[in-house]
């Protein structure tokens, strides 16, 4: 559904390179920008050391047209050189054109990834680099670490021509989305929708229909997305995860996500088909 345009993956370096890059670094999740955004507000720099930072490791993404592309991981008492910002992730990615957007997300996982894999988890031993993919392993007990990425659905819920929108304590104030989850150990996509939706807002539903997906680095998440109909229920929230939920008609929303995200392109999708049968269109 979400593709970078004209980006190529790599996984090594160039040996020898004269030409500018761009330089994705954080500070823990929060990413260096440029204080004027544009849709590459990331520093595009010979070399990383020109800002007076120093890396406490790289990582090289691969190339967005003729831009190699690599990942930095920074210290947590790292400062903004002059004209510049760290910006927490989420409030970043509403400021982002698109390839920016899913870069900063691929190069924070594989920054996190690289970090946190420094040590093998099983027995200590220091792990190495696999030559041909991105991956590790432990030379001593051979065990293999790849940058993890966790399953989860969301799903739009349509009842007539309402459809159901939950906010969760941590969203930003007003702003509500659709019921979302991870999916658990031996457990389908489908079952996962299913299973979040009665747990959290206490509601059946059917005709469930695949959408698309989109990488979510929140935390690592492979978002697949869904549409469902409204089949029994009186719409509870579970008070943990969602502390509110109601139907809403296209004419009277609330604050929504991003446009960038899934969850704003299932709701602008809703929101086509109302107003297409409002002139009188149908559907299969």
């Amino acid at each position: 559904m979400d593709i970078i345009s004209n980006f190529t993956i790599g996984l090594k370096a160039p040996s020898s390179r004269t030409e500018k890059a761009l330089w994705f670094a954080f500070r823990g999740r929060e990413l260096l920008l440029y204080k004027k955004f544009s849709p590459l507000a990331v520093p595009k720099l010979k070399a990383f050391e020109e800002l007076g930072l120093q890396a406490q490791r790289l990582q090289y993404l691969g190339v967005l047209g003729r831009l190699h592309c690599y990942s930095v991981e920074l210290e947590a008492e790292a400062e903004a050189p002059k004209g510049m910002e760290f910006l927490e992730l989420k409030r970043a990615y509403e400021l982002l054109g698109k390839n920016c957007f899913f870069l900063a997300n691929k190069a924070v996982q594989i920054m996190e990834w690289d970090r946190t894999t420094q040590y093998c988890s099983r027995c200590g031993n220091k792990t190495e680099k696999l030559p041909q993919e991105r991956g590790k392993k432990c030379p001593n007990c051979k065990e293999l670490f790849f940058p993890r990425i966790s399953p989860a659905i969301i799903v739009l819920i349509k009842k007539g021509k309402e459809l159901l929108l939950v906010r969760a304590p941590d969203f930003p104030k007003g702003v509500y989305s659709l019921v979302a989850g991870f999916v658990e150990p031996g457990e389908s996509a489908e079952a996962a929708v299913i299973r979040e939706v009665w747990e959290e807002v206490g509601i059946r539903i059917k005709n469930l229909n695949y959408f698309g997906t989109q990488p979510w680095p929140f935390p690592n998440s492979l978002m697949i997305g869904f549409s469902a109909e409204y089949e029994s229920g009186k719409v509870s929230p579970d008070g943990l995860e969602i502390e509110a939920a109601a139907w809403f008609s296209a004419e009277k929303l609330p604050a929504l996500p991003g446009k960038i995200s899934i969850a704003r392109k299932l709701i602008e999708h809703f929101l086509k088909e109302e107003k297409l049968r409002k002139e009188g269109f149908f559907y299969s």
